[in-house]
């Protein structure tokens, strides 16, 4: 059987779910697989596998060192373990889908962190994310917005 796009979840769905997985694994420091699929048994029907989430959660994982990196750079004065964890979890997500989720554009990436941002964050965390970002998205990825 054919599945149908109603059959998956949504991605902002999936991307509210890799934040709570990332800070899932941040606190608990257990291994990444099995958390994840944890995770999965316990939140997510045994009918609906979620590919985005596997691929945002994964992929931040796979490439935390380059964002760490670029994360610092861009944000001016701001150590990495100043950063609260869920903003800078945030920030790898974006990164991640920026720099290799080629089928998303840049302004629904943005707009998706900001609001991540807002709903999971502190009072100011849209606008700190949102800085850091679009000073990333113009001077390293230069995808058009």
């Amino acid at each position: 059987m054919r599945k149908s796009r109603y059959d998956s979840i949504p991605r902002r769905k999936s991307r509210e779910l890799a934040l709570q997985v990332l800070y899932q694994l941040n606190i608990t420091k257990q291994d990444v697989l099995l958390g994840l699929t944890q995770f999965q048994e316990h939140f997510l029907s045994r009918k609906k596998e979620d590919e985005f989430l596997r691929r945002l959660v994964l992929g931040v994982l796979e490439h935390r060192q380059e964002f760490d990196r670029l994360i610092e750079k861009y944000s001016e004065n701001w150590h990495l373990d100043r950063i609260n964890i869920i903003e800078r979890n945030i920030l790898r997500m974006a990164l991640f889908e920026l720099l290799y989720c080629e089928e998303i554009p840049p302004k629904v990436t943005l707009n998706e962190a900001i609001d991540l941002g807002k709903r999971y964050g502190s009072e100011d965390s849209g606008g700190f994310i949102n800085g850091i970002l679009d000073r990333i998205q113009n001077e390293v990825v230069h995808k058009p917005i």
